[in-house]
């Protein structure tokens, strides 16, 4: 199975680098991978959504949230999986951005990307939901410059919808409220 999906994933970057790769494409899916780096687009949204006092608690959920997923998704699921980067991997794959020195799977910015897009969304009650593009974008940008597996993506995207679920889920749920409910007891006193 693992060998199949390898083989699957290899022929998917060979013939994106071979038949796609090119012309105007290649700077536009380089801007849009460099801006997922680390997160930092989604990092700086959450900035700047501080700045304003209507937004301000989503701009520090959305930090919070892209935090705790890396950690999930880059400090535990990556060393645990090991997945080598398919440039060092793919015979004739040449990766078109800085080499990454982490494992490969799974992406951290689809990660970060989804996690984002969700608590966006959840926040906004799904009118943010057209977010999810630019999510989708970054996360294409990756296997496009051949430093990630398309299925490193899904599983980022997975591992940060999941993330952003359960993240907002928590902080909506106990954060989000009023001290005073927080800390009644069990009888209402």
């Amino acid at each position: 199975m693992i060998e199949t999906i390898q083989s699957i994933d290899a022929a998917i970057l060979l013939f994106i680098q071979n038949n796609i790769r090119g012309g105007l494409l290649t700077p536009i899916m380089v801007f849009f991978t460099t801006i997922g780096d680390n997160g930092y687009i989604w990092l700086a949204l959450g900035v700047v959504l501080m700045f304003f006092k209507k937004h301000r608690k989503m701009g520090f959920y959305i930090i919070l949230c892209i935090g705790l997923s890396w950690i999930v998704n880059d400090r535990i699921i990556k060393p645990i999986v090991c997945r080598p980067r398919p440039f060092l991997t793919v015979p004739g794959l040449e990766a078109i951005v800085p080499l990454p020195h982490s494992f490969s799977f799974p992406s951290g910015h689809a990660c970060a990307g989804f996690c984002g897009a969700v608590v966006l969304t959840r926040f906004r009650g799904g009118k943010l939901a057209p977010i999810f593009l630019l999510a989708v974008v970054i996360a294409l940008s990756r296997i496009y410059v051949g430093v990630h597996y398309p299925s490193d993506i899904v599983a980022g995207a997975l591992v940060g919808t999941l993330c952003g679920l359960l993240f907002t889920w928590i902080l909506l749920r106990w954060l989000d409220r009023p001290a005073s409910k927080i800390l009644r007891t069990p009888e209402g006193k």
